[in-house]
């Protein structure tokens, strides 16, 4: 298996589990109570899900055109 394709595999375990780790944070007490009064949530909660939605689709445009001859 080529290299770009092992690590658009990696990315893309990573980004699901940011995406996870992210998802849990915004279901907590705390994190649901910020955004009822914010309407935003918290810094950390959202770099979670961006990082992990970026890691996911650069894991996926790598692993599918990563293997150009």
């Amino acid at each position: 298996m080529p290299l770009p394709r092992i690590i658009g595999i990696i990315l893309i375990a990573v980004g699901i589990a940011l995406l996870f780790f992210g998802w849990q944070a915004s279901e907590s007490v705390g994190e649901q109570l910020r955004e009822e009064l914010t309407g935003r949530y918290s810094d950390q909660t959202m770099w979670y899900l961006i990082g992990g939605g970026a890691a996911v689709i650069g894991g996926l445009l790598l692993a599918i055109f990563g293997v150009r001859r």
